[in-house]
């Protein structure tokens, strides 16, 4: 630390206590983790960890893993979920507990059955020129190799689970498990098939649950439909109903007109049209229409009437209209009654609402209450009109083929021409609003009646866990139960749980778990038979789900007569599959129990996995398979946009582990809020790597302080200085923060304030007071050795509490200073006395920084007039008018407190020219020079600098140490 310019007679650098050690300050994360991801390997670091708890009696707690969907290579989503569970398995461990975690994956469902489709086309194959048993080959071995792509990333990404005995929902054991459950809702009557009209994929060929469904934007064709009145009171004689509808192709499907008791409807008579249009208008003068009176305003002007007259209040009850195309085809010459239903509003289009029973829920609701039994079937599976459906046989509502694929088709311009053509039209538009699509094909779906396998939400379940209650109450009731994170999360699933209709769970597809039942043709009913089951799930154990679909019905039904029952070769609904995965995971394994501790998602699966999870098992056990659920939100980009490569705004992880590293990333999940969308990209990744940077200099600066430290040194707490008591006093209290945050999952509670208090108690307060003694001071001084001994405290809880979060950092810091040590990870957190804990010591050293900031400021200022140059070159004089400001500095040295050379401590306002601060009330500074000599070694001026001859351009302190190290070396 010599001056060059004051020509010292010796090089004291030798002399000096710098830091030493191998612990790089560029990480080399890119590297270095593969290397530590090695000797976790080695070690096989989960089961050592899981083996050392057991051996210690530690409590166990179960995270079950969300399976996440076989299909490409992981994505930032991936990656934050995995890494936020990381957090909660290691945290478990370093609070002491076993923990069971045992990663999975979902395998069954149309995106790989569509990625089969198309490497088939690409053969010029087609699906139904290939066997079920190929087929369903082909999708295990797609599923199988992005298991193995993913399991690595999540592997790079440090999560620890047991990898080996990884579950997936295709696996044999696994796909027998689902059957067996699905068994129990047959079992206990919860299952029924019902014809009703479900949301159907054309483009999929087969239905879709509510979880499924995703609402985006669409622009939709309106039209105003006139139904002729032919049963009323004489006020209605010649005139129409009139409805409005944004999905013209289920015209053809009408059977009713629903109409509200609550509304107020009119007959208008048409006076005038509108003047110089450029087409015909569809409404003549004379004609009678009838409308909802809050709505004939809307309707006037979309049907172009510049001038009509309500002639008489209309009583809707009792009347009966005709279809309008029934003059065009006699297909369509059945009457058409008008409903009462509470579904009807006057909130837009006419008052009416056009039913079509077997295109949408409200529709079939009100016709079945209303004692109407037969469901017309208009669309067949590929999203055309059936051949028996008059004037549109055929015509295709949706695409499914062609480039115009999940594009609506001529149906709804068909049907609005027949209209025309009939005189039934009275106005058409255009209408932006929220469809419904398919989640995985992204196209749009229908309502269309086909017969469905139901699980009953609302029907008593006599057995001895539900006592009578409903799926639905005892779901309600498990919710209760529930702890959530965050507790809004309750409200959000407990509403789409009281709302839901019944479980729509059969699928008609090739690849997934079968409802392997048999249905008796006489009676309709499945077949409730335990040796038939029991077979059913023998099988599937040893040979998979392909045994259902390729084995005679005689290997299953034993005595019972192949020709009486019906085979059901539909497939669950993938989220049965996933919902069932506590049944086979936490159930019949060694070193777990069920219910799970947590389950952890995404906001999204309170109508996924968390909602499937909680209806198989109420319906299966009376209770949630899960003691918490705890969500985070989407991760947008950094303007908060969705992410998509089509506007290139996506974040790779795997980009970022290669250029920045796995840790770059996990800091980046600690310290986001996960509760609320989070946000990432290149600037705030720079900024997590600017943080990273900032522990990891802390670390390291401690790594080379700690040199040689051992247990001679150490200095009891009762003997510490002030500053030293301070700094134990915070880890006292970031101990009991950091526990509570990791017992309440808030991470981001864990890894800000500690990196606050890196920056602020240790390096720019700590570090930077007891930098002068740790270079200069002998070894054996007291306040070196108290120093030391502290930062050997903080070492070893810095390294613990920052190991769930950032464990390649730690691991590699650990094992720099111990490489003897063992593995970081296998440390529970360290005991923190609870004696460390002093408020007073808090409250003093608060002042001192109070004080400091205004001698730092006056610094600051004689530096920028260059009066000044380095902080060692004053010696500030500091008034003090404050009682108490004095009284936390009595006993310190004052120069060392404010990083100077000298310093004097006045009481008083100070002079008026002197350096104060408005926010520090009672300072004022005077910074004047220090007076003496430049220590060589140290650098403080002091005027004993020189006073020993043996070094005459040293203070009397660094003499000693120099006499003393020049002793040793001797």
């Amino acid at each position: 630390m010599a001056d060059d310019a004051e020509k010292p007679s010796r090089d004291y650098r030798e002399t000096v206590f710098l830091p030493e050690t191998p612990f790089p300050m560029r990480a080399g994360l890119p590297q270095k983790e593969p290397e530590i991801l090695a000797r976790w390997a080695e070690l096989d670091l989960y089961n050592a960890l899981r083996a050392d708890r057991q051996a210690k009696n530690a409590p166990l707690f179960v995270l079950h893993d969300g399976p996440p969907y076989a299909n490409g290579a992981i994505h930032i989503g991936h990656a934050l979920q995995k890494t936020l569970k990381d957090f909660v398995v290691r945290s478990r461990f370093a609070l002491g507990y076993d923990v069971d975690y045992v990663p999975g994956w979902d395998c069954h469902g149309l995106p790989i059955e569509w990625k089969i489709e198309e490497e088939l086309r690409s053969q010029g194959r087609r699906k139904d020129e290939v066997s079920k048993a190929e087929f369903r080959e082909k999708c295990r071995a797609y599923a199988a190799k992005w298991i193995d792509v993913q399991r690595d990333g999540f592997k790079r990404l440090g999560v620890v689970g047991d990898w080996e005995n990884r579950y997936a929902t295709m696996d044999y054991g696994s796909e027998a498990a689902i059957v067996a459950e699905f068994h129990k809702f047959v079992v206990s009557n919860q299952l029924y098939r019902g014809s009703k009209p479900v949301m159907w994929s054309p483009v999929e060929r087969t239905a879709l649950a509510d979880a499924e469904v995703e609402y985006h934007d669409h622009v939709s064709p309106t039209i105003w439909v006139k139904f002729p009145v032919v049963q009323g009171s004489d006020a209605t004689q010649n005139a129409s109903v009139v409805i409005w509808t944004t999905t013209p192709w289920t015209i053809p499907a009408n059977r009713a007109i629903s109409y509200s008791d609550q509304i107020a409807y009119g007959v208008y008579e048409v006076e005038a049209m509108e003047a110089g249009l450029a087409f015909e208008p569809w409404a003549k003068a004379s004609d009678r229409l009838i409308v909802a009176d809050k709505l004939a305003a809307d309707v006037a002007a979309a049907a172009k009437i510049a001038a009509w007259r309500r002639i008489e209040t209309v009583d809707c009850q009792g009347m009966v209209c005709a279809h309008p195309l029934a003059g065009l085809d006699p297909y369509y010459g059945f009457a058409v009654p008008m409903l009462e239903g509470d579904h009807v509003t006057d909130d837009a289009g006419t008052g009416f609402v056009h039913t079509a029973p077997g295109h949408g829920a409200d529709d079939y609701l009100v016709w079945l209450a209303h004692g109407h039994r037969e469901i017309p079937e208009t669309v067949d599976p590929d999203g055309a009109y059936y051949p028996h459906v008059a004037l549109f046989a055929g015509l295709k509502v949706l695409e499914t083929e062609g480039k115009k694929v999940g594009k609506f088709g001529p149906a709804n311009g068909a049907v609005m021409e027949k209209l025309i053509e009939a005189g039934g039209l009275l106005a058409r538009g255009r209408l932006e609003h929220s469809y419904p699509h398919s989640w995985r094909s992204k196209a749009p779906v229908i309502f269309r009646n086909t017969p469905q396998w139901f699980i009953r939400m609302d029907s008593p379940i006599e057995t001895q866990v539900h006592g009578g209650k409903t799926l639905r109450e005892t779901a309600l009731a498990a919710i209760a139960a529930t702890a959530f994170h965050p507790e809004a999360g309750r409200n959000r699933i407990r509403a789409m749980v009281e709302s839901r209709p019944d479980w729509l769970i059969s699928r008609q597809r090739a690849w997934g778990a079968p409802l392997a039942m048999f249905v008796d043709k006489e009676t309709n009913q499945p077949l409730v038979d335990a040796q038939v089951n029991a077979r059913i799930v023998e099988l599937i154990a040893a040979e998979g789900a392909d045994a259902w679909f390729t084995r005679p019905v005689s290997d299953f039904l034993g005595e019972h007569d192949p020709e009486r029952f019906e085979k059901v070769e539909d497939i669950l609904d993938v989220w049965f599959d996933s919902g069932s995965t506590h049944a086979f995971t936490l159930e019949g394994r060694a070193n777990t129990r069920w219910p799970a501790d947590l389950y952890l998602e995404g906001s999204d699966q309170h109508r996924g996995w968390f909602q499937s999870s909680l209806l198989e098992s109420s319906g299966t056990r009376g209770r949630a398979p899960y003691d918490a659920v705890l969500t985070h939100g989407f991760t947008m980009d950094e303007n908060g946009e969705k992410m998509s490569k089509s506007k290139g705004n996506t974040i790779d992880p795997q980009t970022v582990i290669k250029d920045s590293g796995a840790e770059i990333i996990r800091l980046w999940a600690a310290m986001v809020d996960y509760s609320d969308d989070q946000r990432i990209g290149k600037t705030i990744l720079a900024t997590t790597s600017d943080a990273y940077r900032k522990l990891r200099n802390t670390v390291r600066y401690m790594l080379g302080a700690l040199a040689g430290f051992d247990e001679a040194e150490r200095v009891a707490h009762a003997d510490l200085p002030p500053l030293e008591r301070f700094i134990l006093h915070r880890l006292q209290e970031l101990d009991v923060q950091v526990r509570a945050a990791y017992e309440a999952y808030l991470f981001q509670d864990v890894a800000r304030p500690i990196v606050e208090f890196c920056q602020t108690e240790l390096s720019s307060l700590f570090f930077d007071i007891r930098r002068d003694a740790l270079y200069c001071d002998q070894p054996g001084s007291l306040r070196r050795r108290a120093a030391r001994t502290v930062m050997d405290e903080v070492f070893m809880r810095l390294t613990a509490w920052l190991s769930p979060l950032i464990p390649f950092t730690m691991e590699e810091a650990w094992t720099t200073r111990f490489p003897e040590g063992g593995s970081n990870c296998l440390r529970v957190f360290p005991d923190t006395p609870a004696a460390w804990a002093d408020p007073a010591e808090a409250e003093r050293w608060a002042k001192i920084q109070q004080v400091t900031s205004v001698v730092t400021g006056a610094l600051e200022v004689e530096r920028r007039e260059k009066r000044m140059g380095a902080a060692l070159e004053a010696a500030p004089r500091v008034w003090l008018a404050d009682a108490s400001l004095a009284a936390a500095l009595e006993g310190l040295d004052a120069a060392e407190v404010f990083r100077t050379s000298q310093a004097t401590l006045s009481q008083g306002e100070g002079p008026a020219g002197a350096f104060r601060l408005a926010e520090v009330p009672g300072v004022a500074v005077e910074p004047l020079k220090a007076e003496g000599r430049k220590c060589a070694r140290s650098w403080r001026i002091l005027p004993e600098v020189g006073s020993d001859p043996r070094y005459p351009d040293l203070s009397l302190r660094d003499a000693e140490a120099v006499a003393a190290w020049d002793a040793a070396r001797v």
